[in-house]
């Protein structure tokens, strides 16, 4: 019984040394790897245009439609205008307020939703380069760089997919502190 027993340790220990030896981890940062795109630029600028033309375009119309509003509610007789015309218009007023106010978080929120749906395609790019790489260099996971505290040079993804991208990487910059200056 007891051979039966160590037999079984045995075993076990064996399957889980070869089932940790077949693991192979690598990491890498995606958003590195994205910011290198050429297509992040042209996002950029189209970001851009669209909060100039469209963010702050919007923010402008609210605004007349606010003061056109309000001058009826507060410049003109409203007794001659009905009550259900004046509570619907004090309703839209109050909606109009709202977002006049918290036009910073609403804008941002727009601003973020048109960025992720600008770069969907750049992450989906960079993901099957970094899932080409994996299964060619034979890694079983890949994590973002942010997971681990410390890793080894050579796990680091990053250079190989940036080379299946055709990205050229900036030079590297010395972590250290820099003596005698």
């Amino acid at each position: 019984m007891k051979k039966l027993k160590v037999l079984a340790i045995a075993a076990s220990l064996f399957i889980t040394s070869a089932t940790v030896a077949q693991t192979k981890i690598a990491y890498i940062n995606i958003d590195n790897v994205v910011a290198l795109m050429p297509e992040v630029s042209k996002i950029d600028s189209l970001l851009q245009r669209y909060q100039v033309d469209s963010l702050n375009a919007q923010f402008a119309l609210d605004y007349q439609e606010y003061t056109y509003k309000d001058s009826i509610l507060t410049k003109t007789d409203t007794s001659k205008i009905p009550v259900s015309v004046r509570s619907q218009m004090r309703e839209e007023l109050a909606g109009i307020a709202y977002r006049i106010n918290n036009w910073q978080a609403i804008s941002q929120q727009l601003s973020q939703q048109k960025q992720e749906k600008l770069l969907a395609p750049v992450y989906s790019k960079v993901y099957d380069a970094v899932k080409a790489v994996a299964k060619e260099k034979n890694y079983t996971h890949v994590f973002n760089k942010e997971v681990f505290l410390v890793a080894p040079e050579a796990d680091d993804l990053l250079p190989a997919v940036a080379a299946r991208l055709k990205l050229k990487l900036p030079p590297q910059q010395p972590t250290g502190p820099v003596l005698g200056k």
